[in-house]
């Protein structure tokens, strides 16, 4: 809205450095960060009032969960929705297609985790919409978000290591990069188990997607990277840099101990805004590295859930595995600085694979 307005007006004096993406997206960041400052407070106050005795938590987890995190209220992603959604629609370029895409995937998948908190809450149990449904409504999503990408990206899979090497798998490509989201999605939802624990990550996912989004839709950086040139894609830096600020603002109430929740609201949004970030600017195979935290966590689950259909035993002593460590003794602000770090050394590990070609 403001791009257009100074646009309108002919960018004059001060009002120029809104044609550079850099600020724009920096001012993004700011805008939400101190929205979701502002509003937090009273948000959380209203989320804890309507709610009761906060998001229900699971018997089967750990037992101290049942003492420290009872009655934090949930739903907090909401807040990181509200801010990040104002904050890009005040300074994204509103002719571009694939900032649209991004908030299309994140609020369809954030209703998709609204209608399971509110189950959660409503009903008083641990489990929300059933896991097909979800999963349904989270393809459709993804589905349509591909194939509205894919108008302009083309259907070609780009290898890491190469230079704008890949294959082009023609409609093939939809399923695939359904999946990529999808599975983004609930890889965060998952890691989404403790104070902070999936709120920095997502914010440094979203840091490195900036950047590769940048240099991608950049004719220039692009042809010297020898990545493939997607034109229009660094407006994706001013959707990160709102992403970056509404997940900063979050965890101020966020950090241990939690005043709030985001529930799967946030989890499953965020964790679909980074999928298709990923499928945007043709990085999708980076997404396994970049967000190697959150697969390590879906896997720890798949292996688990496998092991004890397969032989009747567990390999960890609870999943995903943040909660095996748990068990370890280890303490809770422990793994989440841990996981943090590992997060980042393996986003500085996927931005490296720019160069490595």
């Amino acid at each position: 809205m403001i791009y257009l307005i100074a646009e309108w007006l002919g960018f004059p004096g001060a009002l120029n450095v809104i044609r550079y993406l850099t600020f724009r997206s920096g001012a993004a960041m700011m805008t939400a960060l101190f929205l979701a400052l502002i509003i937090g407070p009273r948000f959380i106050a209203w989320l804890r009032s309507k709610q009761g005795k906060g998001q229900p938590i699971r018997e089967d987890g750990p037992a101290s969960h049942l003492i420290t995190k009872k009655g934090t209220p949930t739903m907090g992603g909401l807040m990181i929705l509200i801010c990040l959604t104002v904050s890009t629609l005040l300074w994204m370029e509103w002719d571009l297609p694939f900032v649209w895409a991004c908030l299309f995937v994140t609020l369809g998948f954030g209703a998709i985790g609204f209608a399971d908190d509110y189950n959660k809450v409503t009903k008083r149990s641990a489990k929300g919409v059933t896991g097909r449904m979800r999963l349904l409504g989270e393809f459709v999503i993804a589905g349509l978000a591909v194939a509205y990408i894919s108008n302009f990206t083309g259907t070609t899979i780009y290898y890491p290591f190469l230079k704008d090497a890949g294959t082009n798998v023609g409609l093939l490509y939809i399923l695939f990069g359904a999946f990529v989201i999808v599975g983004a999605g609930n890889a965060v939802n998952l890691t989404d188990g403790l104070d902070g624990l999936a709120t920095m990550p997502v914010i440094i996912a979203a840091m490195t997607f900036g950047v590769i989004a940048y240099l991608v839709g950049n004719a220039v950086f692009s042809a010297y990277l020898g990545v493939h040139f997607v034109p229009g894609a660094g407006e994706l830096l001013v959707f990160c840099g709102a992403l970056m600020g509404a997940g900063l603002g979050f965890l101020w109430f966020n950090a241990p101990p939690a005043a709030v929740f985001m529930g799967d609201t946030g989890s499953l949004a965020l964790g679909g805004a980074i999928g298709t970030m990923a499928v945007i600017t043709n990085h999708e195979l980076v997404l396994v590295l970049v967000g190697g935290l959150f697969v390590l966590e879906a896997v720890s689950v798949i292996v688990q859930v496998a092991s004890f259909k397969l032989t009747g035993k567990r390999v960890f002593k609870m999943a995903p595995i943040h909660h095996h460590f748990e068990h370890l003794g280890w303490s809770e602000s422990t793994i989440v600085i841990r996981f943090w770090i590992i997060s980042l050394v393996l986003a500085l590990s996927g931005l490296a694979t720019l160069k490595l070609r």
